[in-house]
């Protein structure tokens, strides 16, 4: 498939559907259908097969049992491993994944959890702020562990409700580098590759301009998640550069004044 309609079937799959997708629900209704046939045959009538309640999920036959790669996966792994092994008992989180890393780190650390969309929870160790990655709720010099995972690359595209803005993911690295505290973490994972602009969705970065957007934040660690979905534990910039959409996975730390 060329470049050009490559990019046409992408935008087809983001605006309408993955014709793939729709190819493999359809794939599951004979089963469905015989799964239906011989449940009633054999059923005591304890739960009775009512058409109000009709179901249907048999395309899941064709999934896998789930996915240990990709970003998600990897990142939020690699996150909640760094505050577990750090101690880190109280944390700030601006935009990641709530189902994710935030439920990993749960269980052995408090979250104060900031974005612009309301979240309604009733968990305990987690705590939420309305606020926003380009003007964040926080003094300077006060957060000493800090993270955002998957957000920065969002930021100004109006995606989920902020204003439209160019440079909104520059004022956003400045903010988090701001309130970051002298000898504090900040945890940070974005695309990158062959740097672009994918509106509306997201950026693509070249992984060096990540690394000077936050100066003068000193980098400890970089690590990737690959094209093909695999986690790279340390890695190159340079190496970086090379994917189309990989992860890279920063650990940046402001010096001790």
């Amino acid at each position: 498939m060329s470049n050009g309609r490559a990019a046409g079937y992408r935008f087809f799959q983001s605006l309408v559907a993955d014709p793939r997708t729709l190819v493999d629900h359809w794939r599951g209704v004979p089963f469905f259908l015989r799964n239906l046939l011989a449940y009633r045959r054999v059923s005591n009538g304890e739960f009775p097969v009512t058409l109000g309640d009709l179901y249907y999920t048999s395309h899941e036959r064709f999934a896998p049992a789930g996915s240990a790669k990709g970003h998600y996966f990897h990142q939020d792994l690699w996150a909640a491993r760094n505050l577990y092994e750090r101690g880190v008992r109280k944390h700030v989180d601006v935009g990641s994944r709530v189902d994710g890393f935030v439920a990993h780190v749960l269980p052995f650390c408090e979250v104060e959890y900031v974005d612009i969309r309301p979240l309604e929870a009733n968990v305990p160790g987690l705590t939420f702020r309305t606020g926003s990655i380009v003007a964040m709720p926080f003094r300077s010099d006060t957060v000493p562990s800090l993270s955002s995972l998957h957000v920065l690359e969002h930021v100004g595209l109006g995606r989920y409700g902020d204003p439209i803005d160019p440079d909104g993911y520059r004022v956003a690295a400045a903010e988090l580098t701001r309130v970051l505290a002298p000898g504090g973490t900040l945890l940070l994972g974005t695309p990158v590759g062959r740097e672009r602009l994918c509106f509306d969705a997201h950026r693509v970065f070249d992984p060096q301009r990540i690394v000077k957007l936050f100066e003068p934040l000193g980098l400890r660690s970089f690590a990737l998640v690959e094209d093909g979905g695999d986690g790279v534990e340390s890695a190159s910039l340079e190496s970086a550069r090379k994917h189309e959409y990989a992860c890279g996975l920063f650990v940046f730390q402001k010096d001790r004044v």
